[in-house]
């Protein structure tokens, strides 16, 4: 499992458009440069069910362990 907080800007964005298929997000250009560009997108994934987050190898631990792919996290 990988950590939420540990994805840049463009990967959350990428996870929220193409794997959870939100599409009321703004343009990536318009906030991958801004400070609270990674805060609204991490808010977005964390409104995201937990057992869907996990599907995606992604847990909302701080500090995930690699080998640990547990799905109750």
């Amino acid at each position: 499992m990988k950590s939420i907080f540990e994805l840049g800007v463009s990967e959350v964005y990428s996870i929220l458009k193409d794997d959870l298929k939100l599409d009321d997000l703004p343009p990536l250009d318009a906030i991958e440069n801004e400070d609270w560009g990674r805060d609204l997108l991490l808010s977005r994934l964390v409104e995201q069910p937990v057992d869907c987050l996990n599907q995606l190898g992604l847990t909302l631990m701080p500090d995930a362990d690699p080998g640990d792919d547990r799905s109750d996290r």
